[in-house]
């Protein structure tokens, strides 16, 4: 179902993200639900907790794609077509990434830091309360670039392979390692399967998203960072896109942040000067121009395929 992909694509865009009843939120508070009644202390048997967890994930992330997997397999092409675009739009978060992204974007470049902090909080997990204009316009090129790949490119390549249903199962897992995947007291052990199972379903949609960024920007400096770089960051998905966005922009990042009240040094990405507020619209255009891509060579291969079915 490669049409699929520049229909759901356009839907994104002309609809962004269901403003109520949006199946992300409900999904997360079946998480939370769910892991109140399996997670069993604090963090908990080392063994047990792992094998809770995987059983937690298992349980969110399979049956249902599994089942409307089943249920398009069984309608007529165009029905089921429109089923794998609905889908794919609901994984895909390209312009509620857009909105957010440039919520920060307009006061920091009007100079109000304040709003810029608050708007910021709502998109990245650290500490924004103190953060500079530089700091600011850096994290938000960072979670710009990550959150590409998680919200944009990794449901493509999923939905690529196995239709809506594996786009819906991927921001899933996405959602569940954001959610369970932090080595801390509580979700060390619990969160285990959700942080491996993350970095096994983004290996490859995350280094087609690093090539993606590469061909959309500066390619000779992103594959230059990419492969020097992304190699000495602790992700093993967000290294390789991160270095290659940074590249592509000819920017820096990495460095100092604060999260959940611990400073953590982390290596430089990229190359050239701190990103500044006009590099977060430069990089949210490096990702729409990966996914605009992305559309049409998932458009012309579609066509393929139906012409010789």
């Amino acid at each position: 179902m490669l049409l699929s992909l520049p229909v759901g694509l356009l839907l994104d865009h002309l609809l962004g993200e269901p403003r109520r009843w949006h199946p992300l939120v409900g999904f997360g508070r079946l998480a939370n639900a769910l892991e109140g009644a399996l997670r069993s202390g604090d963090p908990g048997h080392a063994l047990g907790n792992r094998l809770r967890g995987t059983l937690a994930w298992a349980l969110l992330v399979l049956p249902l794609p599994l089942a409307l997997a089943w249920l398009l397999a069984s309608m007529p092409w165009a029905l089921a077509l429109a089923g794998h675009s609905l889908l794919l739009w609901f994984a895909l978060g390209g312009r509620s990434l857009e909105e957010h992204a440039l919520a920060v974007a307009e006061p920091l470049a009007a100079g109000d830091l304040a709003a810029a902090r608050q708007k910021l909080s709502w998109l990245v997990s650290r500490d924004t309360s103190a953060l500079e204009a530089e700091a600011i316009a850096g994290a938000s090129v960072e979670t710009v670039l990550e959150n590409g790949n998680d919200a944009v490119f990794g449901a493509l390549f999923w939905a690529a392979l196995l239709g809506g249903p594996g786009a819906v199962a991927f921001r899933f897992a996405n959602t569940l390692d954001a959610m369970w995947g932090y080595r801390d007291q509580r979700r060390i052990y619990f969160g285990w399967c959700a942080a491996r199972a993350d970095d096994v379903l983004g290996y490859a949609p995350a280094r087609l998203t690093a090539l993606s960024y590469a061909v959309a920007g500066s390619g000779s400096q992103a594959l230059r960072c990419w492969r020097r770089q992304a190699p000495a960051w602790s992700s093993p998905n967000a290294g390789p896109v991160m270095a290659a966005g940074a590249g592509a922009l000819g920017v820096s990042l990495g460095g100092a942040a604060i999260y959940h009240g611990r400073v953590e040094e982390r290596p430089r990405l990229g190359c050239g000067p701190a990103p500044a507020a006009a590099d977060i619209g430069r990089a949210l255009a490096l990702v729409r121009r990966g996914s605009l891509t992305w559309g049409a060579l998932a458009l012309v291969g579609g066509v393929i395929g139906v012409l010789h079915a």
